[in-house]
């Protein structure tokens, strides 16, 4: 199982052997924040995620979406990897079953798979749709508010719908993307337009590099509903979302969205270093609305609702125990390259950023 809603150049780690190690060990001032690793005697647990509804033993239970008056599943459904199952039918299986199992958040992007992950998706939700809160993210990567509003068109045709309850700007991961998309008809001014439209019901941005970067978007003062991020048990203690960004959107009443959980592509739970249902359960504990799951099979699917059905948080000290044992192999960010590397920084914002896509760059 992997754990984000998209993974762009992905690793050694295929997604049968993921699926596998899932499932074997689950059942067994912006700009100044330190780029560092986080002391263990530093570390204060933010470990007070909302309250919960829909808390029966049988059905997995909704958190509150920030300020936004919305309830949503402590679980979400990525859409990246929707779009690489075998085929559309299962896509379409999948999204069915998650929507019957109670799950009601779904995750996508513009640019996923060549687009094939929304055309899925929407296929899913067929008959469904009403049941759904239905996010995807705008992929401008620093293009104007014309190309945002072209791009929510095609969204909305391929997602069979007439509005998204969340648009989010995607992979805020460059140095200069605030300044792009805040500037003089960028992106921030199609989120304004889209709300207006009545075409989108809520706005957020999403990354997965630097807290930095996060916090110089929320110095402009956007009242931004959502902010999505990688939270797990090994950003605890390096270059930490968990410990810089979440103080700020709890702060502000902003929904925070958790993503990454495992890591970005399963290698900790394959070397043994953590279980999967432990390291799911850490990042659901933290004050998220949910956890988005990158979900490619019907048996990963299963595997998650049977952890979130009745989900109960970890304790600060349970948290803790793990943050522990995890941060020797945490220090350097080698079990998160999603920060110390462009492993999986998508292809269009490569390209809008002038870096060579993967398989132009030297072994």
């Amino acid at each position: 199982m992997v754990d984000h809603g998209r993974q762009n150049e992905r690793s050694q780690v295929t997604p049968e052997i993921e699926r596998r190690c899932f499932i074997q060990a689950g059942l067994a001032s912006a700009g100044t924040v330190l780029a560092t690793s986080v002391l263990p005697s530093q570390i204060v647990s933010a470990a007070v995620p909302p309250q919960v509804t829909n808390s029966g033993a049988d059905q997995i239970p909704r958190r509150p979406l920030g300020k936004t008056g919305e309830q949503v599943s402590i679980i979400g459904v990525g859409g990246y990897h929707l779009g690489t199952v075998q085929s559309s039918d299962l896509a379409v299986r999948l999204v069915q079953e998650a929507v019957d199992a109670g799950v009601t958040f779904f995750d996508n992007a513009w640019e996923y798979n060549d687009h094939r992950s929304e055309e899925w998706m929407g296929l899913g939700l067929q008959g469904r749709r009403d049941k759904g809160f239905l996010m995807s993210k705008v992929c401008t990567h620093g293009r104007d508010k014309k190309v945002a509003m072209q791009q929510l068109e095609e969204s909305l045709k391929r997602l069979g719908t007439d509005h998204l309850d969340l648009w989010q700007i995607h992979e805020v991961i460059y140095e200069n993307d605030p300044d792009l998309h805040f500037a003089k008809g960028g992106v921030v001014e199609a989120l304004d337009e889209a709300k207006k439209q009545g075409k989108v019901r809520f706005v957020g941005f999403t990354g997965h590099k630097s807290p930095a970067i996060h916090l110089k978007m929320l110095a402009h003062d956007y009242p931004f509903d959502t902010v999505q991020m990688p939270l797990n048990c090994f950003d605890a203690t390096y270059r930490s979302f968990e410990q810089q960004v979440l103080p700020e959107l709890q702060r502000r009443g902003i929904a925070a969205l958790g993503m990454k959980s495992l890591g970005g592509d399963g290698q900790p739970i394959q070397y043994g270093v953590v279980r999967a249902d432990e390291a799911l359960r850490y990042a659901m504990s933290l004050p998220v609305a949910t956890t988005i799951c990158g979900i490619d099979s019907l048996d990963v699917l299963h595997q998650n609702v049977g952890i979130a059905r009745g989900f109960q948080p970890m304790s600060p000290q349970e948290m803790q125990v793990l943050r522990e044992r995890c941060r020797p192999s945490s220090g350097d960010g080698h079990l998160e390259l999603f920060k110390t590397t462009k492993k999986y920084d998508g292809r269009v914002g490569r390209e809008q950023h002038g870096y060579p896509p993967p398989e132009q760059l030297p072994l």
